[in-house]
């Protein structure tokens, strides 16, 4: 996301408290703008073909259907759309499947109008914004199935790149690793760039996974 740029949002979700809500909250910011809210499968895939959207804010459970066929056509035919899940469902097979639909956020419903925001501006300027319980879950599901994790492979991280993703996976956005770490935005990004090459990803939430599997960071 570049300065100044204004980001066209698109909320799918069924619940009109939080969807009024939702319309509240980026309809305050300067930096986003409302493209449409809608409440069905039928109504988001209608109106991703209305305009080239930024920001696509999707709940799972619709009552025409998945969220997920949202998400889906969202990544495959708008690549650069952002796409942050805002849910009620915390466990590890939503997350999977919403992530491997083309998700770049996870939120639970919990989430205030503040960490809302804060999620939707980190996962446009890159990041993939997890809520901690959500986070912890799926790590807690990973080492529960699993022998402990043992490195198969030469990757290696160096103290700061672990102390960095150690964060992340708790779900820090990296505003708050700056003030954690005291170091530049541009410091932490170029730590999670080199993250991201190490462990052959492109997404915060597939760099903690990777480095949980070989046993990097232990959460």
């Amino acid at each position: 996301m570049i300065a100044g740029d204004t980001q066209l949002v698109l909320i799918v979700e069924d619940d009109r408290r939080f969807r009024e809500s939702f319309v509240r909250t980026f309809s305050a910011s300067a930096d986003f703008r409302l493209h449409d809210d809608v409440d069905t499968v039928a109504e988001g895939l209608m109106a991703l073909r209305g305009a080239h959207i930024d920001l696509l804010v999707c709940d799972i459970g619709l009552p025409d259907g998945s969220g997920l066929d949202v998400i889906r056509e969202a990544a495959a035919s708008q690549p650069d759309c952002a796409i942050l899940v805002v849910t009620v469902f915390g466990d590890e097979e939503h997350v999977v499947r919403a992530i491997e639909a083309g998700a770049g956020g996870y939120l639970l419903k919990d989430s205030t109008s503040a960490e809302l925001l804060d999620a939707a501006r980190d996962l446009l300027a890159g990041g993939s914004p997890i809520s901690p319980m959500v986070a912890r879950l799926v790590l807690n599901r990973m080492r529960g199935g699993v022998k402990p994790a043992v490195p198969d492979s030469d990757v290696s991280l160096t103290e700061r790149e672990t102390q960095i993703l150690n964060y992340v996976a708790k779900g820090f956005s990296f505003a708050d690793i700056c003030g954690l770490l005291d170091i530049t935005a541009n410091t932490v990004k170029t730590h999670v760039n080199r993250i991201y090459r190490k462990l052959a990803v492109n997404s915060r939430s597939q760099a903690v996974y990777e480095a949980s599997r070989l046993g990097l960071i232990d959460l």
